[in-house]
């Protein structure tokens, strides 16, 4: 499986980005799907995750309310749409792929919980 995350670029503070991630399986359908972000220096964390259905999201708590994670299964694409931008949001934004089971009302926020990883696209958030 591969992803390609793209979307990513310079804004101002306060501005909006959407990034997609485009998947390369026949099987996107059945995949939850996650965002994480590196911030430079530092390590990689979860910003959002999306179950297979769309039927449950989840958030960090920095992005609650500012940030939108979707999917359209026909396209293979997830997307997650950034809004109200931050300078502390600045990171490399890797999506994350995860084809195993997907229970609902579970948090799968940890690096192990994925198996397949985009390249990451740089977001930089200028203040």
């Amino acid at each position: 499986v591969q992803l390609q995350a793209s979307g990513g670029g310079l804004v101002q503070a306060g501005g909006s980005l959407r990034l997609s991630c485009a998947a390369s399986t026949r099987t996107f359908s059945s995949y939850g799907m996650g965002w994480f972000r590196q911030p430079p220096g530092k390590e990689r964390v979860f910003v959002a995750a999306i179950s297979w259905s769309s039927g449950s999201t989840y958030y960090t708590d920095s992005v609650k309310g500012r940030f939108t994670i979707s999917r359209d299964n026909a396209k293979n694409t997830v997307y997650l749409q950034m809004n109200s931008l931050r300078p502390e949001d600045t990171a490399v934004y890797y999506c994350a792929a995860r084809p195993r089971a997907w229970r609902s009302s579970t948090w799968y926020s940890r690096l192990d919980e994925y198996d397949y990883w985009g390249q990451g696209t740089l977001v930089t958030v200028s203040s």
